[in-house]
């Protein structure tokens, strides 16, 4: 048995990373700024972060925020990783980050660059956005008579829990530097996902593909989120609204 920290161990990634490690016979610390006893903020270090990582095998890195302050908290986790001399850290990127000049992309690759940096056995898994992701940017966007969506964009959604598997067999492996990108099973463009969405809640909207201006809006449309060649996940995005909202979905 093997001792794993998973920071945002209360989140929707890493709630599920630590219940796999613990299904598979390992200790999973949970870190989150309110679990108990490993609350610790990263942005900030401190007392708590250097005994949360003692005897540490591996680190599970999962912990994030469209907020900021990504790059403090990887800085205060190395940090304190390399003082414990923990083994491994593996951390979740997304697939694009280096080709998609979106803010919260450019701040995840550059805490990829700061676990290449750090001395410590490393890996990196970059996977596509989680199905209920979708549904949260579909909720809003659905609320008005006519659903705007930005045209030409595809995506490629994968299992939030598929994911979780992924992740927990590479923190049992030992350091393995940027693994293979882990996609959903299909490139689907916008419009189909969020009809799709929109037969799942059973409402009935007209939808409106705008173009769009920027660097940002072309890399989406050119595919540069995508990993068609990766497509590693196997449930499909009308499966997870069939699980969430109980209604059988048929193209």
């Amino acid at each position: 048995m093997t001792t794993i920290l998973v920071t945002g161990g209360t989140g929707t990634l890493g709630r599920l990373v630590a219940e796999r490690l613990r299904a598979d016979g390992h200790e999973a610390r949970v870190l989150s700024r309110h679990s108990r006893p490993h609350a610790v903020d990263l942005r900030e270090g401190g007392p708590a972060l250097e005994e949360a990582v003692t005897g540490v095998d591996t680190v599970v890195h999962c912990a994030s925020s469209t907020r900021g302050g990504d790059e403090e908290a990887a800085a205060h986790l190395i940090a304190a990783a390399r003082r414990a001399r923990v083994p491994h850290l593996l951390y979740i990127s997304i697939v694009g980050v280096d080709r998609v000049p979106y803010g919260y992309y450019q701040t995840k690759h550059a805490v990829e660059r700061l676990v290449e940096e750090s001395g410590l056995g490393w890996t990196v898994l970059r996977a596509t956005q989680f199905h209920d992701l979708l549904v949260s940017v579909f909720e809003p966007l659905a609320k008005p008579p006519v659903m705007l969506l930005p045209a030409g964009v595809g995506d490629q959604p994968v299992e939030v829990a598929e994911v979780a598997g992924r992740l927990a067999e590479l923190a049992q492996a030992g350091p393995a530097g940027r693994v293979p990108d882990m996609g959903g099973p299909e490139v689907r463009s916008l419009e189909s996902l969020a009809r799709a969405y929109l037969r799942a809640v059973g409402r009935h909207r007209p939808i409106l593909n705008l173009p769009l201006p920027g660097r940002t809006y072309r890399a989406f449309r050119e595919g540069g989120h995508l990993a068609p060649g990766h497509a590693a996940g196997k449930r499909t995005f009308e499966e997870y609204l069939t699980a969430r909202f109980g209604t059988a979905l048929h193209d």
